[in-house]
């Protein structure tokens, strides 16, 4: 069971990393965790889930909490679950963006705040493998819990006029397709929009840059504004523009900018993570926005737009929290925040791929990943030889490190969900960037 702990959530293959037994011992001892008796808990449409549902059940219920079972569902239905309703407490089975041999529990507290590994899964994780289970007499019940309507309502808020739009839904035979189509009804043109746990059409990933092929293609065959490819879990969404080019997802932190600062006029703090595009906070400069950097994840994420009060922020990797949705992450409210945001390009006759080109100003190498096993000396390393050359301009060091000068900069840091040493760097021209990544990359493999 100890691998299938990690930063963020419980996730491995199921079988080989856990088994029902496992997640019967989790169930049972997440009420004492939470200190809770009432437990809401969703389901993603993978081929293990149901078995995984099952024994979860059982063992939170022979621990004498109850089970609000809202059935299959997004990730992020359970984050509004969880806080809508109150609940101290809500659990989603799902493996997120992994490929079908994965599977997982993504656990939120009150107020659906994470819990991760360093606010509660290192002890769950102990409990679960020390602790000895002793059913309750009184056992819990299970009571179904339909949650559909609410959250509709609550999501139908952001959807603007999509009349004048034309725009294509990847939902990767995953657990948007529970939703979209309630939503946004016969607006787009869908694809791959059944829920099937072989992921038959493609991986559930869209951060690579092979599972939104199929979309690439479906927006220049059919002369689409834009598209949208969503996760597994739908907490994800990754834009593909009008010339059919792959956006890359913090940008989408800048453009939506045009609709909380331009369209509805709204103040407040944007936070991104440590990975993010200069592009960003410049682009942002034009409304006076005040831009935070912090830590990737969303056991980071979600607390610090929390703590600061923030108003919305992103991540790299395709994750877009916001204040009106409990500080937690949506890939369907994303998506249409960012439809509103193309609608009103529309009318005045531009397109979203000349929006993106106007926030895009610096070449980017994307994350390289580096399997090495010092992966701190490496980083010291590197963090050592730049610094002793110049002094930079900027220097954050929460989480890896990420280091400034004029013209370029770059972050390192360890992956907290795999056993890489990941790289991205940026500069102001393309023979800049090469220069500079391969100067990294050979420091990184001495």
């Amino acid at each position: 069971m100890k691998n299938a702990f990690h930063a963020y959530d419980i996730r491995g293959i199921y079988n080989k990393d856990f088994d029902k037994n496992d997640v019967y011992k989790i169930g049972f001892f997440i009420p004492q965790l939470l200190e809770t008796k009432e437990i809401i808990v969703g389901r993603d449409g993978r081929i293990s889930s149901p078995e995984i549902h099952e024994y979860l059940l059982k063992g939170i219920t022979d621990a004498g909490a109850d089970v609000y079972d809202i059935g299959q569902s997004t990730t992020p239905m359970v984050y509004f679950a969880t806080a809508n309703y109150k609940f101290k407490a809500g659990v989603q089975i799902t493996a997120s963006h992994n490929t079908k041999e994965y599977n997982g529990l993504k656990i939120s507290r009150e107020n659906a705040l994470p819990v991760g590994y360093d606010s509660g899964l290192s002890k769950l994780e102990k409990m679960a493998t020390e602790n000895e289970v002793v059913p309750v007499k009184e056992k819990g019940k299970v009571i179904k819990k339909y949650i559909n309507d609410d959250y509709l309502q609550f999501q139908k808020k952001y959807v603007g006029n999509l009349s004048t739009l034309k725009f294509g839904v990847d939902c990767s035979n995953g657990a948007a397709s529970l939703i979209v189509k309630e939503l946004w009804e016969d607006a787009p043109m869908y694809i791959n929009d059944v829920l099937d746990g072989n992921f038959p059409a493609h991986s559930p990933n869209p951060l690579l840059p092979e599972n939104t092929i199929q979309m690439q293609e479906f927006v220049k065959t059919n002369k689409l504004d834009v598209g949208l490819v969503f996760d597994g879990d739908a907490d994800r969404v990754v834009f593909v523009d009008d010339k059919g080019r792959h956006v890359p997802p913090d940008l989408i932190i800048a453009a939506m900018g045009d609709w909380f600062f331009g369209k509805q006029k709204r103040n407040g703090i944007v936070i991104e993570d440590i990975r993010t595009s200069k592009s960003v906070s410049e682009y942002l400069q034009k409304y006076n926005a005040e831009v935070a950097m912090w830590k990737v994840g969303r056991a980071n994420a979600a607390p610090k737009l929390r703590d600061l009060d923030g108003l919305y922020g992103g991540e790299f990797a395709g994750h877009y929290y916001f204040k009106d949705f409990f500080y937690s992450d949506s890939g369907v409210l994303a998506a249409s925040i960012v439809l509103q945001v193309v609608e009103t390009l529309k009318k005045e006759g531009r397109t979203f791929s000349m929006l993106i080109d106007e926030i895009r100003r610096y070449e980017n190498s994307g994350e390289i990943n580096f399997k090495i096993d010092d992966k701190v000396g490496a980083m010291n390393r590197v963090k050592d030889y730049f610094v002793s050359k110049a002094k930079p301009l900027a220097f954050f060091d929460f989480d890896g490190y990420r280091i400034e000068y004029s013209d370029w900069w770059f972050n390192i840091r360890m992956s907290n969900t795999e056993p890489y040493l990941r790289l991205l760097c940026e500069a102001k021209s393309k023979e800049l960037l090469d220069e500079k990544v391969k100067t990294i990359s050979a420091l990184i493999n001495q």
